[in-house]
């Protein structure tokens, strides 16, 4: 296929873009390079760019970028793609029989748009109904910030998150809304500054359109589903 078709297939594209599995799409040799060579080929992918368009890469403030994006791609932005990365989430027995639903909500989400590679930031609010466990509040944190920092769409972020603590967790009684502004719309494009996206997954009692609006009533939101 020539460019110039490439360029247009990809321009019909737009953004109408559909993640295509539940997982983050990695090759089986995702992780045979260290990290330490991840960095020192993306630094020069990195130069690359910048020297293709132009810029000065002598200049002092401009010389160290390279290896600032690179060490940012692998340790930071993207260190949720390791899993060795993933946070353990240790779960106690519900001693106090409580059987309400418990909602951790405001979480604050940083994540990156893997149509654009722009910033996504929002917050995540998460519920679920012990069966008979319960797990540490700022694990629920530390999950979605591990699931975030990939290159993501929300959509699938929001299934991983309730995935994860689904398993954690030992029940289906899981909810997560995530609401959240994808640069790639502010910033570029349409620049619609003011838009944001909001996406969830209901498992379990949170099918049921009571224990759904009670979730919804918690986090302030007044979206229907």
């Amino acid at each position: 296929m020539d460019l110039e078709k490439q360029l247009q297939e990809i321009e019909a594209m737009g953004d109408d873009h559909v993640g295509s599995a539940t997982g983050t799409p990695l090759r089986p040799d995702a992780f045979e390079l260290s990290d330490i060579e991840k960095i020192e080929r993306i630094k020069k992918d990195v130069h690359n760019i910048m020297d293709t368009l132009g810029l000065d890469l002598t200049d002092d403030s401009l010389k160290g970028t390279p290896n600032r994006v690179a060490k940012m791609f692998v340790q930071e932005i993207f260190g949720g793609l390791h899993p060795d990365r993933k946070p353990k989430a240790s779960t106690f027995d519900n001693k106090y029989k409580y059987g309400e639903m418990l909602v951790e909500k405001n979480i604050t989400l940083y994540s990156t748009c893997e149509h654009h590679l722009l910033p996504i930031v929002g917050k995540a609010h998460i519920a679920y109904i012990s069966n008979g466990t319960v797990v540490g509040l700022s694990k629920m944190n530390r999950i979605v910030d591990y699931y975030a920092k990939r290159p993501q769409v929300q959509e699938r972020l929001t299934m991983q998150v309730v995935k994860e603590l689904q398993k954690v967790l030992n029940t289906d009684d899981v909810a997560c809304v995530i609401d959240a502004k994808h640069l790639c719309v502010n910033s570029r494009g349409i620049r619609d500054i003011d838009s944001s996206t909001v996406t969830s997954e209901f498992g379990g009692k949170f099918k049921n359109a009571e224990t759904r609006r009670d979730f919804l009533d918690y986090i302030n939101l007044d979206t229907e589903f």
